[in-house]
């Protein structure tokens, strides 16, 4: 689960809802509460503060995760940049799914260290 290729067994197992945006619809905006983090199925998201594109997440890439992480509001907006279909992970769910599977907590933890990476070299 959560390797190459990527496994959506868990969206059935912990029964988590699927929600679609068109292109252009808010998912999002900054400062908002954070009570989801979002899987990416279909489509692209930009994460964009103060009108600067930070990150397209693409199929299979996450956002919102931060919030869950911190419990702190969200640090950007997220916009659908086309037709888009994301999983909602809420935090009981986020925290059972690292509690129960490893391989999770080491996908989100390579997705942030993937970011992170990017922003030095983009300094």
């Amino acid at each position: 689960m959560f390797g190459a290729p990527f496994d959506f067994d868990f969206l059935e197992r912990f029964k988590i809802p699927l929600k679609r945006y068109g292109a252009g619809d808010t998912i999002f905006l900054e400062e908002d509460p954070g009570d989801l983090m979002y899987l990416v199925l279909e489509g692209k998201v930009n994460i964009v503060t103060y009108g600067t594109v930070l990150e397209n997440v693409g199929m299979h890439g996450i956002f919102g995760e931060l919030a869950l992480i911190d419990n702190a509001p969200r640090s950007a907006a997220a916009i659908a940049a086309d037709p888009t279909e994301v999983a909602l992970i809420d935090r009981e769910t986020f925290l059972e799914l690292v509690r129960a599977n490893p391989a999770f907590s080491l996908y989100v933890m390579r997705q942030l260290a993937t970011r992170i990476r990017r922003m030095n070299k983009s300094l």
